[in-house]
């Protein structure tokens, strides 16, 4: 991400905390250096009468279960701010809550953000986090943050390879000295997973399923490659055909087929930004690999598919559901060699 950054100065004193934001399409998650994760919550909000009344939790038990006059939404999706007012508020909310517990503190905050997040969406994570409390906002690509926390070496003069694939977008990224080289957004993830699961089971089966059910059935009998022959996956759901509840076994071998076109076109993108990348940095993705991080990395056989479809190394990263927050907060480490830009 482009723009100048400032050190930060020697000497601060005890009450200077840095906090770190991952602001993902699923979950927002806040870290604190010495006491690790003290917020995450599901990236939802619940709006009644036009205010947001509440975030998080709270406003994700909500969902497919409101009256009519609440509307219960996702303000990010598909890697983007899709609703300016209320992903304004959720943070407002989330931010709060952190500062609640630390009132003495003077924060430094550092916001992992999408990659290719545009300048007026920054501006409106920056109007929401600008609180009281809160001395300096900085903001650093999810992909640079994934690879800080996974451990690898992204200051120095070396290829490293992402697919960071979180709930609403994929970023396939290539790293050096402390950059993003090559990168490419698809708004592909996990809850476009559970999507299709849920289109196929009703074009199929004429069963309608919730988004959760849809959910788990990935988590417990979701494969990428090689589903276990005799495991099956009950959905309970309502038969649309016939108008009354039904459970269905289905194979995992199904769902694997469904999956699929998803996977291919994440792969087909990976190849796209292999065709651009530089020969010295490719002869170091060659030897390294390729690491996989974010929540949708723990797909069944994940690793096993790229590593056929690419022919090469593939590693899932040993936290891949904290990677980037873990990798935010440790940022300001690293500011001189990082492009990170300056609230």
């Amino acid at each position: 991400m482009a723009g100048k950054s400032k050190s930060v100065g020697k000497g601060l004193r005890f009450w200077q905390k840095n906090l770190a934001l991952d602001l993902g399409t699923t979950n927002v998650s806040m870290y604190m250096p010495g006491r690790g994760l003290v917020l995450q919550e599901p990236s939802v909000v619940a709006i009644s009468n036009g205010q947001v009344t509440v975030a998080g939790t709270e406003a994700h038990r909500m969902l497919g279960k409101a009256p009519a006059n609440i509307k219960v939404v996702r303000p990010l999706w598909g890697g983007r701010i899709a609703d300016f007012e209320a992903a304004k508020k959720m943070l407002e909310q989330f931010i709060s809550r952190v500062l609640r517990r630390f009132p003495f503190l003077r924060l430094r905050l550092i916001v992992a953000v999408p990659y290719g997040l545009t300048q007026v969406e920054q501006r409106a994570v920056f109007s929401a986090a600008k609180r009281p409390g809160v001395k300096e906002i900085y903001f650093i690509e999810e992909p640079v943050a994934a690879a800080i926390g996974s451990g690898l070496p992204v200051t120095e003069p070396r290829g490293i390879f992402i697919i960071n694939l979180g709930g609403g977008v994929t970023e396939i990224a290539v790293l050096s000295l402390g950059g993003i080289v090559l990168g490419s957004s698809l708004r592909l993830g996990g809850e476009t997973v559970d999507e299709a699961i849920q289109r196929y089971l009703y074009r199929q089966y004429h069963l309608k399923v919730g988004l959760t059910t849809a959910e788990a059935a990935k988590r417990q009998a979701g494969y990428a490659v090689e589903p276990p022959g005799d495991l099956t996956y009950c959905f309970r759901g309502i038969n649309m055909q016939h108008r009354l509840p039904e459970a269905l076994e289905v194979h995992a071998a199904e769902l694997t087929e469904v999956i699929s076109p998803i996977l291919e076109a994440i792969a087909g993108s990976v190849r796209e930004i292999f065709e651009q990348i530089p020969p010295q940095l490719a002869s170091d993705v060659i030897q390294d690999g390729i690491y996989l991080t974010g929540g949708g990395s723990l797909l069944n056989n994940l690793d096993l598919y790229f590593h056929r479809e690419l022919n090469l190394p593939v590693h899932r990263v040993k936290e891949p559901l904290s990677c980037t927050v873990e990798g935010a907060s440790q940022a300001l480490r690293y500011l001189k060699y990082l492009e990170m830009q300056r609230g």
